[in-house]
């Protein structure tokens, strides 16, 4: 019997996208030597996503759904399709078809030729704002500057993993997973596979600014505690720097000088004390993971589904 291949796509507010996808799919691995099954994952869409992915559904056996009671994220809906797919492989793409599916057959050949995983990076789209574009290259930088991994500028979350490295992701308990990061930091044989995105073929970007601070916070604390350290050594340099001014008061003391104006004052104030709410900014974040994670609430919560087996999580066990 030919290898089965499970393909993941997380969708929100996808109604245009999800038929298109699946035909594109179905047309791809109609000159390939596997079988597939195509997963959507629904992730609290408040248009008909759900409606569309059902009718696909009924017209086609190897589309399987998972539909959360709200809207949990990216991550999380990856998180759930890693523990419904049940392929030899496992193939991770975005619902806007800005993730060619052309190169499904480039990343089924590498793993063919023995690689664990398979992932891809966007080579820069000139056609981004140039912030988006600033923005995205200072995040790599700053994530590969803090933490213990090294992504690759334009990592994707279009990526192909063997049945083993799924297994290991799908044991972990993270309450907010990092995909990029946990797929780098598990390790095994991988090679990376530069692409050009494709235009998305309906509807907007669902990550906002907003949204990418916060993507970028939860990647950069996932796999390092630098900032911390970084932050000790902050306060240090700046309290061995006040120092220097002990002299200087005492030379205007003695000799009748006077510290004049309240502008040094208050920007001195203003500076440290920023200084120190960026320090416990920090901390917090670190104290928040920590308080979230020791909850042991679930990553997501599914609420239909047309997979016939005992779900991972279910909404009538709260």
């Amino acid at each position: 019997m030919s290898k089965l291949v499970s393909i993941i796509v997380p969708v929100h507010n996808e109604r245009e996208n999800v038929s298109v996808m699946a035909k594109t799919i179905k047309r791809i691995f109609s000159g390939l030597p596997y079988r597939y099954n195509l997963l959507f994952v629904d992730d609290g869409s408040s248009d008909l996503t759900l409606h569309e992915i059902k009718k696909l559904a009924v017209q086609d056996d190897n589309i399987k759904y998972v539909s959360f009671s709200r809207n949990f994220g990216h991550q999380a809906a990856i998180k759930a399709g890693l523990d419904k797919a049940d392929g030899d492989c496992v193939i991770t793409m975005d619902g806007d078809l800005q993730h060619p599916p052309h190169l499904i057959p480039q990343l089924l050949e590498k793993w063919e030729e023995g690689y664990d995983v398979v992932y891809t990076v966007r080579k820069e789209d000139k056609n981004l704002p140039f912030l988006k574009r600033v923005t995205s290259n200072l995040f790599y930088k700053v994530l590969n500057w803090l933490s213990d991994i090294k992504l690759e500028k334009g990592t994707a979350d279009f990526r192909l993993m063997s049945r083993n490295v799924a297994d290991v992701l799908r044991g972990l308990e993270e309450f907010e997973p990092f995909f990029r990061g946990l797929v780098k930091w598990a390790g095994f044989k991988q090679l990376p596979v530069e692409y050009e995105p494709d235009q998305r073929k309906s509807g907007a970007s669902k990550y906002t600014s907003k949204k990418m601070i916060r993507f970028a916070l939860q990647g950069i604390t996932s796999f390092s505690i630098r900032p911390l350290y970084a932050a000790t050594y902050i306060g240090f340099t700046f309290a061995a720097l006040s120092t220097l001014y002990i002299p200087y008061a005492l030379y205007s003391y003695y000799f009748g000088y006077t510290i004049s104006g309240w502008t040094s004052i208050l920007v001195t104030i203003v500076f440290f004390g920023g200084l120190q709410l960026m320090i416990l900014g920090i901390i917090g974040i670190y104290l928040g993971k920590l308080f979230m994670q020791n909850k042991h609430r679930p990553v997501y919560i599914v609420k239909e589904s047309n997979i016939h087996e005992p779900a991972a999580i279910h909404i009538d066990e709260f």
